[in-house]
């Protein structure tokens, strides 16, 4: 089995050294998959070496979420705590048809991928408008570990892609003296240009436009997240949450440990689960594969909910400080 060097401690440390701390069912699952076998390499490398690039995800978009899956609703909204997030879908233009036609809400990984990667250009580039045509491939490929995408997996992003650049977004913040209301659009504009081949309905973009304002907002407010922990949690939309959740909150817990309970956590993560003990079930599996990427995160699970502990971030301060954001 290949063994990496641990640079603090000058010693090798290899997979199979790292896998006896995990619980067995995790181990086992681990051994077997795909995806483990993507959660172990990449939780190997993160206990090793510290990420040579940055990942970023907007605050606001660490605390609330987007859709699951796919829905035939036309709104969406989530709380958690004070911050309220409204989103609605939105509607394009048929390059077929020329008209315009209504778009789904954004849902699922690929969504969530696709805002972590314009996010991740925008700062890097200290600009709002992102060149994505070829840098888009480039990103897919690196999430499944330099495969090239087929025609298929490029269309799925690119429809993602349509829909959240089309969402309204709507941000609130309510206290018992007043609310606040504002919009938070993430994309002001994108050009597109499509192949000869008509009967191809979906768009390719090669440049994305982020509004003004979501932009100003992320430059203040962006939280610095592991690429390589992001690309083994990209199968699971509600892992890639709880990553940027947990993320954004545990360095910022004091000395006393806070409760996030069941019900607060289905405010905050969608009604997909109707009930609590299939979205305990569900988070319980979920954080089994966060906790491979951010072994760092100090957290337990019980019937009342989870309760966090200080913890330092994924990327240490020092390292976005090098980085220049």
């Amino acid at each position: 089995m290949k063994r990496t060097k641990d640079d603090r401690q000058g010693k090798l440390v290899s997979a199979a050294e790292i896998v006896p701390s995990l619980p067995a069912k995790l181990r086992r699952e681990l051994t077997l998959s795909r995806v483990g076998q993507k959660l172990l390499s990449a939780s190997v490398n993160i206990r090793q070496t510290p990420p040579e690039d940055i990942a970023y995800q907007h605050t606001v978009l660490c605390q609330t979420s987007m859709p699951y899956r796919s829905t035939s609703a036309r709104t969406w909204t989530r709380r958690n705590g004070k911050v309220i997030l409204h989103m609605e879908a939105g509607s394009g233009l048929d390059p077929v048809n020329e008209k315009y036609i209504e778009l789904p809400l954004p849902y699922g990984p690929k969504a969530r991928l696709i805002l972590l990667y314009l996010n991740t250009a925008a700062i890097r580039t200290q600009s709002r408008v992102i060149e994505a045509e070829g840098s888009m491939t480039s990103f897919i490929r690196e999430l499944q570990s330099g495969r090239e995408p087929n025609g298929d997996e490029i269309k799925k992003f690119q429809q993602q892609l349509r829909a959240l650049a089309k969402a309204r977004i709507n941000l609130g913040v309510v206290d018992s003296q007043r609310s606040l209301d504002g919009k938070l659009d993430i994309v002001e504009s994108f050009d597109v240009w499509f192949s000869k081949d008509t009967r191809q309905r979906v768009l390719w973009t090669s440049t994305v436009e982020l509004s003004q304002k979501y932009f100003d907002t992320l430059i203040k407010h962006a939280v610095p997240l592991d690429p390589r922990g992001i690309a083994a949690l990209s199968h699971s939309a509600l892992a890639l949450d709880l990553y940027t959740w947990l993320a954004q909150r545990l360095h910022r817990i004091g000395n006393k440990p806070e409760l996030a309970t069941w019900a607060n956590l289905q405010e905050q993560l969608g009604d997909s689960y109707k009930e609590i003990r299939m979205l305990r079930r569900a988070v319980n599996n979920a954080l089994a594969d966060v906790k491979t990427q951010y072994p760092d995160a100090h957290f337990e699970t019980d019937q009342r909910g989870i309760t966090l502990f200080n913890s330092p971030p994924p990327v240490r301060r020092k390292l976005v400080q090098i980085a220049g954001s």
